[in-house]
């Protein structure tokens, strides 16, 4: 297994963060979500994400206040949308990958830690992103490919990569979901006050 705890919030990707920075755009097209190299995010795709974990947490125990605790659940969610794309851009250019044994091992050595699948996942909705059920793979790749990318450059180097992957993909955010915010670490308020912030109420911290 990979010495990176597969459901934590990678450090390394938070101080990077800043460099991860973003323009908003009030001509990107109804439905998208964001742009990221040319590609869309879409809102419908965001939506399911955020609807997944919802739909999780309803079922769990104390619903009440997993929902509560995730407040800005949608900010969140595209936050880390954007910033594994950037993390596959800088993996590529690096020659670097992630396969899908890599993530079944990390999964098994994961249910193992945790006593069970089912631990598993009550964890993974505990997590400061909250992950539904099949979501969780896709946070084992995320922290693989930043692990890769830590071992290959020095985890006091590996934003030099992030930060020219993300250069290079010119990410823009719808400002119905805001900005990305250099300084919060987190996508913010765009700078168009003119727009209806939608997910205005939902606030989310720092670390998306």
């Amino acid at each position: 297994m990979h010495r990176r705890t597969a459901l934590s919030v990678s450090a390394a990707l938070l101080v990077a963060a800043p460099l991860l920075s973003a323009c908003s755009s009030a001509e990107v097209r109804p439905g998208t979500a964001a742009v990221v190299g040319g590609e869309r995010i879409t809102t419908a795709a965001l939506q399911a994400q955020v609807k997944d974990v919802r739909t999780a947490q309803g079922r769990a125990e104390q619903s009440a206040q997993l929902i509560e605790a995730s407040a800005g659940l949608e900010r969140v969610k595209l936050g880390k949308m954007i910033q594994l794309r950037v993390l596959e851009k800088a993996a590529a250019d690096a020659g670097l990958s992630v396969s899908v044994k890599d993530v079944e091992d990390v999964r098994k050595a994961q249910i193992a830690q945790a006593k069970g699948a089912a631990q598993l996942e009550q964890a993974a909705l505990q997590a400061r992103v909250p992950l539904a059920p099949d979501q969780i793979d896709g946070e084992f790749r995320f922290q693989l490919l930043l692990g890769k990318l830590s071992d290959r450059f020095g985890e006091d180097k590996v934003l030099v990569p992030l930060a020219a992957a993300a250069k290079e993909l010119h990410i823009e955010v719808n400002p119905r979901y805001g900005a990305w915010d250099v300084k919060q670490i987190a996508i913010g308020d765009a700078q168009t006050p003119w727009v209806n912030q939608r997910t205005r109420s939902e606030q989310a911290p720092a670390g998306a």
